[in-house]
């Protein structure tokens, strides 16, 4: 890093890879929270704002490449970056400065060769608000780490890191500005809900039965575990509405797995009749 360390053989020693489209409002906060590392990469996917020209404000490593999920697009980062260490930032997400600080001062101090990445809080702004409590806090992510020991995994839309090595944790937070609004919130839910139910269906369409199930127990679970459990209701209004958005998310995502189960035995039987 720029004011960690020193680099070896002209190559980056930390690359931060940002993935982006249509993040115009976003992303300059992001940029500026990672504005101290040697390296910044950007795969745009083809923004139709100003995405791509704000981007090449920080870095001239700013790419193009078409829409491949969140697990394609971020392994694409990947590939690009020069580092020998990444650090993966969402556009709606900004390194805090303590989090600047407790990456730098590990980084620095060396680490040891069998930790191949390291894990810290996510904490996300909503409603004004700071949420501390239920399933969005501390949402712990595993961003950091060796680029020759890691790997884009995961199930759409949900990306996660894996690594061959030790994992250990950071304390400091990640902040992510998730949504503008309960609006905004809706419109992922439905976004979100309909990318999993696809990517599940792409694997093997569960029964009958495990989509009424899941329909009739894993909301009020969901809720429960938020709300309750999690202390969600800490949080105030706010995390009354997390919690039910939630538990209503999973609810959509079974009832589009029941649609594309009808779907699919609808045009079974109609290749038959024909």
């Amino acid at each position: 890093m720029s004011d960690a360390s020193e680099t070896t053989s002209g190559k980056p020693f930390l690359s931060v890879c940002v993935i982006a489209g249509n993040e115009e409002d976003n992303i300059r906060r992001c940029l500026e929270s990672v504005a101290w590392a040697d390296e910044i990469v950007v795969v745009d996917s083809f923004s139709r704002d100003r995405t791509p020209e704000i981007a090449r404000e920080f870095t001239d490593r700013v790419f193009q490449h078409r829409w491949m999920g969140y697990i394609g697009q971020k392994a694409i980062a990947r590939n690009l970056a020069r580092g020998e260490w990444i650090l993966f930032v969402d556009a709606d997400e900004a390194v805090s400065p303590a989090l600047r600080a407790e990456i730098v001062s590990t980084l620095r101090r060396g680490v040891p060769d069998f930790v191949a990445g390291f894990s810290f809080p996510r904490q996300v702004w909503f409603l004004h608000r700071w949420i501390r409590h239920g399933d969005w806090y501390p949402d712990t992510k595993l961003r950091l780490f060796r680029k020759a020991r890691g790997r884009c995994a995961g199930i759409e839309p949900h990306e996660r890191i894996e690594v061959d090595g030790e994992v250990r944790r950071l304390s400091a937070p990640l902040f992510h500005y998730t949504y503008d609004d309960i609006a905004d919130q809706l419109d992922t839910l439905n976004r979100f809900s309909s990318i999993g139910a696809a990517s599940a269906s792409s694997r093997r369409l569960p029964s009958r039965l495990s989509i009424l199930w899941g329909m009739l127990l894993h909301p009020p679970f969901r809720f429960v575990r938020c709300f309750l459990l999690r202390r969600g209701f800490m949080d105030g209004m706010a995390g009354l509405v997390i919690a039910r958005a939630i538990a209503f998310g999973t609810f959509v995502k079974y009832a589009k797995l029941w649609e594309l189960r009808s779907a699919a035995r609808h045009a079974a039987g109609a290749a038959r009749r024909s």
